[in-house]
């Protein structure tokens, strides 16, 4: 049986795309292309891909299977095809990464711009999530991600700092009111401004020490999700409680005045962020030239 890569390519951007007018505006090829793309692939396999209705397009288990077979495929045919970018003076083409909002916002910045002014050629696009996503399946070529969120068969590679930490700071004024901890467990005395992870499952408070670790529980008045810095730190400076960040985040807050360190001797350490990618035959250029640029 010989199937147009074509069809096969229609079918991926539909089901990724949710339906047909979507993946319409996403890309290039009008619905109807589409649609008659899809009628023969379904026609050559003799069973039904899609569950079309009026308002929605889903996946039928048969499409669902070929699916997530066929992602990881046209993923390696896209990269074989990409090898002759070798054989170009600068590699082009797109990268698209898949990486969290604190290295979106602490750590990739920097490297992207230098990157991408070595190489003119390539495009970059970030999708910014914080939730622990399949690459290949979320349309990635690559994602970036802490040690311990990452999947035991990819391949890892050290991106940005090597060490970071998580600080707690307060207004000066919320200190002069209601103290300084001088230990974790006196936090629980304390207004704390908390965060959740997108899940719903509160970010853990977490101190530790010469090996001894903490993990305290504390309640106040503002809970925010995880992502958006400039609400909770804006909350802490305006003295409503204690507040636990990266160390960056904060640094500009400490640098004013505006907040200070507060059980410093107490923050957390933790590895940096690690660019993540499958093991494949053929990796895309513009991969393996960001491969090889951060490696440098």
């Amino acid at each position: 049986m010989t199937t147009d890569l074509r069809d096969l390519s229609a079918f991926l951007t539909v089901a990724k795309g949710g339906g047909f007018r979507e993946a319409a505006r996403a890309g290039s090829t009008p619905a109807s292309t589409l649609s008659a793309a899809i009628s023969r692939l379904e026609t050559q396999l003799g069973v039904r891909l899609l569950n079309r209705t009026t308002r929605s397009v889903t996946l039928t288990d048969a499409g669902a299977r070929l699916l997530d077979k066929l992602v990881p495929a046209l993923g390696e045919v896209d990269a074989a095809l990409d090898v002759v970018n070798g054989f170009r003076d600068s590699p082009a083409g797109t990268l698209r990464l898949n990486v969290p909002v604190a290295v979106a916002r602490l750590v990739l910045p920097p490297i992207a711009e230098a990157f991408l002014r070595a190489h003119p050629g390539i495009r970059l696009e970030v999708t910014v999530d914080d939730k622990f996503v399949d690459v290949l399946a979320a349309g990635a070529d690559a994602g970036v991600r802490y040690d311990e969120r990452l999947e035991q068969d990819m391949i890892a590679v050290p991106i940005g700092p090597r060490i970071q930490r998580f600080a707690a700071a307060a207004a000066p004024d919320y200190l002069a009111r209601r103290g300084t901890p001088r230990h974790p467990r006196q936090l629980l005395d304390h207004a704390c401004i908390r965060q959740r992870f997108t899940s719903g499952a509160m970010i853990p408070c977490e101190f530790e020490r010469n090996g001894e670790v903490v993990r305290v529980d504390p309640t106040g008045p503002l809970i925010v999700t995880a992502g958006v810095p400039d609400m909770v730190i804006s909350a802490a400076t305006a003295g409503l409680g204690i507040v636990s960040l990266f160390e960056e985040w904060l640094q500009p807050s400490f640098d004013s005045g505006e907040l200070v360190p507060v059980l410093k001797s107490w923050w957390p350490s933790f590895s940096g962020p690690f660019l993540y990618y499958p093991s494949r035959r053929f990796m895309p250029a513009p991969l393996r030239a960001f491969v090889d640029f951060i490696k440098r």
